[in-house]
């Protein structure tokens, strides 16, 4: 926490889940966790999910060009589609350049 986001690219993704596979769609998360964090320009990951099963997943990344080679690496591919027919009853992405930002918390 606290690291200075100014510049990066930041990928929002908004879904709803189903109820379907729990232990398919955690084991899917944490692959693609990993091998997110092992892309270049990979610059880290913030991901929320509420009781209603509706969450969001923030991934930071250097620039749009590696932000793109993610969104298109094979394993990613296929797991989206997997959850397209699986995890997810809708999903929203939205990418934009982080201007500025802050942090708090109490101490």
């Amino acid at each position: 926490m606290g690291a200075d986001r100014s510049g990066q690219i930041a990928v929002l993704f908004i879904s709803k889940r189903t109820a379907d596979d729990d232990a398919g769609y955690a084991a899917a998360a944490t692959a693609m966790d990993v091998l997110a964090a092992r892309q270049p320009g990979y610059r880290g990951v913030e991901s929320q999910r509420g009781d209603a099963g509706v969450g969001i997943t923030i991934s930071y990344w250097a620039d749009e060009a590696s932000a793109a080679a993610w969104r298109d690496h094979p394993e990613h591919v296929a797991i989206r589609a997997e959850g397209r027919a699986r995890w997810y009853e809708w999903y929203e992405v939205i990418v934009t350049r982080v201007e500025r930002g802050y942090r708090w918390r109490r101490p």
